[in-house]
């Protein structure tokens, strides 16, 4: 099992540095169920990376489902081993991860987003739901008490995370922007995507940022009563208004570029929170 551990820490590292980051500031007891469960969700983020065609990735996914409730060994696979050893020992339910790998099978076709609750339904599955497992693992008593504040943080990082990933979604002809969004600039999926800029891409942006302030400022409202020991979990989606920020800016191209943080920034911002909480 050591192995496995060492594994999971070396993939979130490599892929995930927001999540690595915040899982220092967390016990050490709790370090390896957090970054199991952080490396299964860097796992279920790269399969349309690694298989391209949209029914291999979905087998794929099943066989994540099927390791997860047993249905089949996951020996071999030193992340799943580690994910379902944490699953075992935090009595994590199932069918959060079995609603994760169905959302995320949202990410293998080029299908457009119906609509804002269809954005949000697919962050609360995902970042939301991985909020709240963290938290679990961390104080599983008081996390059963922040589902709402879960639900806002996981929305608001989901969302600035889809537009800092826009120029390789839409290198690929995917469009996470809601129809109900886009047409309200004045745009479709289909030109969202072969434009790559211009005014209506610009009045989408912007909207979708506006929307992830509105979640972000209601997290951070609600975090305020947050117990210090569910804080690690909430870290990563401490750094939103920082990405936000950036993506506004008047230099920021996220058409072409992933704007980013420095270590520096992103360390500061997640130390302050960890140490003061919100207030």
């Amino acid at each position: 099992m050591a192995g496995a551990a060492a594994e999971t820490v070396r993939v979130v590292r490599e892929a995930d540095r927001d999540r690595y980051l915040s899982v220092l500031f967390a016990p050490e007891e709790k370090r390896a169920a957090l970054f199991a469960l952080y490396a299964f969700n860097v796992e279920i983020a790269r399969v349309r990376d690694l298989i391209h065609e949209p029914l291999p990735g979905e087998i794929r996914l099943q066989w994540w489902r099927d390791s997860i409730l047993g249905d089949s060994p996951a020996v071999g696979n030193p992340v799943a081993e580690a994910l379902i050893g944490t699953i075992r020992a935090y009595d994590l339910p199932a069918t959060a991860f079995d609603n994760f790998i169905e959302a995320r099978l949202f990410d293998l076709y080029d299908d457009p987003m119906p609509s804002r609750t269809d954005l949000e339904g697919y962050c609360g599955e995902t970042a939301s739901a991985l909020i709240q497992l963290a938290a679990l693992v961390l104080d599983r008593d008081a996390a059963l008490a922040t589902a709402e504040v879960a639900g806002h943080a996981g929305c608001a990082q989901a969302i600035a995370g889809l537009l800092r990933s826009l120029p390789i979604h839409l290198s690929r002809g995917q469009c996470y922007v809601p129809r109900d969004v886009l047409a309200a600039a004045g745009t479709s999926p289909e030109a969202f995507v072969a434009e790559k800029g211009g005014a209506a891409a610009a009045r989408v942006l912007s909207a979708m940022i506006a929307l992830a302030r509105e979640h972000f400022a209601k997290f951070e409202e609600s975090a305020r009563r947050l117990p210090p020991t569910l804080r690690p979990a909430y870290l990563p989606a401490a750094l939103t208004g920082a990405y936000l920020s950036v993506l506004s800016g008047a230099s920021a191209d996220p058409f072409k570029r992933i704007p980013d943080l420095s270590p520096l920034r992103r360390y500061l911002v997640m130390a302050r929170r960890a140490f003061l909480g919100w207030r």
